[in-house]
This record gives structure tokens, C-alpha cells and sequence, in this order.
């Protein structure tokens, strides 16, 4: 699958790989290549959202996945790619991200003993004359000369026009788009995601499909988080994460009433139940994986939650409680 001019040789079932209720073959590559994401095996697939992918990949549509922090989104699509064997690319439009980054740039290069000037292509230019599907992380931060370069490839049949090179790429018939961003394109309206900006409508409209993805139900954050720490699947550690997840709806739920200015997401729960293997204690992990991140004065409210879920007190204490011994020295050393 190296050749440039590969397409999908194959189909899968929607619903033997995916186990989503759906009659749905799609179009795959039976051999993967180097830039197909590792399969993890444990991972949770949710069936909309997963549905949406999927025809994005079939039907060569443009997606744009909006969502929370920390709820998977840049992975979910990452792991539709796995099973697909469709080579997948991510890259973060950080405020250092510029276009020449996007698009290449002149650069002197070394040939035959002499320095000689040089195109040097950027990923796009890179992307779209291959089988790749491009995620475009945090796309709602990205700069406005940067979302411009984007606009033209937003449209199934557009090309891509090089300006410093008087060239204009076709675009491969592989070549698939996405995008995650925590807003859709609105701004940053509850002062959660600093540095995101307004999209620009006409921009916005090109995005043939626009999911959500956020948090999953209580039942199936058990079983993510369980997945992710396999430790914890004993019948108390099922108690603890129950009680675990249920103090990060609370937080949700505060989030939205105005009582708390940050959340606990999916992956701040998977990062407590993993500091439970160094720290037992979970007053003592669960300060260290989330309310030194809250404001000193919502602590009162965290504390609380966690009173509610766990029948335990959460103190100042518990910061002093962190007296690693031995052992856990040496499991923190692995």
C-alpha cells in the first residue's frame, strides 16, 4: 500500500468489527501501512459517533468533531482508521502553526557538495495526493491564515493551488478530512478553552458532517475506565470506580450550574484510577489527579462531591498523607 495511487481493495462489516447494529460494509485496505494508528483493543467505541466516521471514510465526506476535553475525540477517529487500515495523520493547529508550515516553505538543502534552494512540501500538500486521513487537532485554535489554506480542500472535489510553485495537486481519491475542536466555532464563550477563536461561517458550512462527541453514560465510563486500568476490575475495584465516575458527574453537573470553573473528562478519571497504583488512598490520588487543578476556593464544593460518593472526608491532610515508602517508590521507578 506504499504506492501513492492506492485505493481501499476491501470492505468490512460495520457490524463484525465495530459490533454496532448495522448492515454496513465499508471500504478498507486489506494491507496496512507505516502510518496506520496501532489497534487498542480495549477501546469503546461510541455507535453514533462511530457511524458518523465510518461515512465520512465511505462516502468522502468532510467531518468536524466537536466535544469536551478529554473525551477521545482525536482517538475515536484514530481507532475507526485502525480498523480500516486507512493511514491516518494528526496534526495540532497550535498558535505556533503557520501557513508555510501547512503548505512548505523554500528551504536550503545539501545536494552534491553544493547548497542549493529547495521546496521543502508541507504536510497538506503531502496528504492530499495520498491515501490519508488528516485530523486537524484543536481546529478551532488555529490561526486565520492557517483556516484560509484549509477552506480549498474543505470541498470534495477541490484542489489544492500552490502558489510559490504555480502548481495545482489534485486531490487523491483516498485522501480524507477531519477536524476536532472543543467549541463549534463560536468562540470561547465559558472561559474554558482560552485561544480558540470564531470560525468563519462560510468555512464552517463546508463541513459536510459536524458531531459531538462528550461524555458517556456512567455505565459505559466504568467499563472505559476499566479497560484502561485493568487492575481495577475486581469486584471492590468496580465499587471504587463506580464511585469514582459518579464523583466526576457531580463535577459535570456543577460545571453546568456555575458551582465549579473545571470539570473532571474521561481522561481525568482514567488518570485517578492509574495514580490508585501508586497511591492508594483515594483521597490522597484523587488530590493529586484533579483538585490541585481547581481553584482554592471551589475546593470546599470538590471536597463535598467527594464526601457524597466515597462516605470519606477530603482534607488538607491528605496532601501531607503522600509519604511514599519503599515499594511505592520502586512501582513509581517501573
Amino acid at each position: 500500500m506504499s504506492s501513492a495511487a492506492a485505493l481501499p481493495d476491501t470492505t468490512v462489516s460495520v457490524r463484525e468489527v465495530f459490533g454496532i447494529d448495522s448492515d454496513l460494509l465499508v471500504p478498507a485496505f486489506s494491507e496496512p501501512d507505516p502510518h496506520v494508528p496501532g489497534i487498542d483493543p480495549a477501546y469503546r467505541f461510541n455507535p453514533s459517533v462511530t457511524l458518523a466516521i465510518l461515512a465520512a471514510f465511505s462516502r468522502n465526506r468532510r467531518m468536524l468533531l466537536q466535544g469536551l476535553h478529554g473525551t477521545g475525540k482525536s482517538t475515536h477517529i484514530e481507532q475507526v482508521a485502525a480498523r480500516l487500515n486507512w493511514p491516518c495523520v494528526r496534526v495540532n493547529l497550535d498558535g505556533h502553526i503557520g501557513r508555510l508550515d501547512l503548505v512548505g516553505r523554500d528551504a536550503v538543502v545539501l545536494k552534491e557538495g553544493r547548497q542549493v534552494t529547495e521546496f521543502q512540501e508541507g504536510i497538506i500538500p503531502w496528504a492530499v495526493r495520498r491515501p490519508v486521513a488528516l485530523i486537524l487537532d484543536e481546529y478551532d485554535a488555529g490561526r486565520p491564515d492557517v483556516m484560509f489554506v484549509i477552506q480549498r480542500i474543505l470541498e470534495r472535489d477541490g484542489k489544492l493551488t500552490l502558489l510559490d510553485q504555480n502548481r495545482v495537486l489534485d486531490v487523491h481519491p483516498g485522501f480524507r478530512l477531519f477536524a476536532t475542536a472543543n467549541t463549534v466555532g463560536l468562540g470561547n464563550l465559558n472561559g474554558m478553552y482560552h485561544g480558540v477563536q470564531r470560525l468563519n461561517h462560510a468555512q464552517l458550512d463546508r463541513w459536510n458532517i459536524v458531531a459531538a462527541l462528550n461524555h458517556p453514560p456512567a455505565a459505559d465510563e466504568l467499563e472505559i475506565v476499566l479497560a484502561r486500568v485493568p487492575e481495577m476490575d475486581t469486584p471492590q475495584g468496580r465499587k471504587m470506580v463506580a464511585s469514582m465516575v459518579a464523583v466526576a458527574n457531580l463535577t459535570r453537573a456543577g460545571f453546568e450550574v456555575g458551582d465549579l470553573s473545571t470539570l473532571m473528562s474521561p481522561r481525568t478519571v482514567i488518570t485517578w484510577a492509574e495514580n490508585m497504583q501508586i497511591f492508594p488512598d483515594p483521597a490522597v490520588s484523587f488530590r493529586l489527579s484533579f483538585v490541585n487543578k481547581c481553584d482554592e476556593a471551589e475546593q470546599p464544593v470538590v471536597a463535598e462531591y467527594f464526601q457524597r460518593c466515597f462516605d470519606a472526608e477530603l482534607d488538607a491532610a491528605d496532601l501531607n498523607a503522600v509519604r511514599p515508602g519503599a515499594h511505592t517508590l520502586a512501582a513509581m521507578a517501573g
